[in-house]
């Protein structure tokens, strides 16, 4: 019989590499608004949202001043930062916008919606928000129909007037 990962199994935080701690702290903390829970010296920083020990490890253990990795090779694709509500997505989609920070995309998959961008160093970060499961589309023999389509920014924006 084959192995089945837990029923409550969840992936609990991300180790990233960077180059400079106080570059992607500006990054992760001061736009993003993740808190610092831990901080080693200049080497290394954990951050989290609400009082987890840490979400993001950030360190200069293997980095330091190192240039990003490159695009095609193996390594990690994106950090996917999940948002509660589709209002708190447009909140910091709104606040990225007035920093004038780049995007590398946006899109509707139909279980969720998700902003697109890279860190300082050149790390994937994407920002989503899950679609309530009765609005997933879901196929004749039940399984989950995921597409990637183009994200309405005009109706994520309206969710700040309401």
């Amino acid at each position: 019989m084959d192995y089945i990962v837990p029923h409550g199994t969840r992936i609990g935080h991300i180790h990233l590499k960077v180059s400079d701690i106080d570059k992607a702290l500006s990054f992760y903390k001061d736009l993003l608004g993740f808190q610092i829970m831990a901080r080693y010296g200049t080497q290394a920083v954990f951050i989290a949202a609400d009082n987890y020990h840490h979400h993001i490890g950030l360190n200069t253990w293997y980095s330091k001043d190192a240039k990003p990795a490159p695009v095609h090779a193996a390594g990690l694709f994106h950090t996917a930062i999940l948002y509660p509500t589709r209002k708190e997505l447009a909140i910091i989609f709104k606040r990225l916008l007035d920093a004038n920070y780049p995007f590398t995309g946006f899109a509707d998959h139909g279980v969720s919606e998700a902003l697109y961008l890279n860190d300082p160093d050149e790390n994937g970060v994407e920002l989503y928000w899950d679609k309530p499961h009765e609005q997933w589309p879901i196929d004749d023999n039940g399984n989950i129909n995921m597409y990637t389509k183009e994200l309405n920014i005009e109706s994520l924006l309206g969710e700040l007037n309401v």
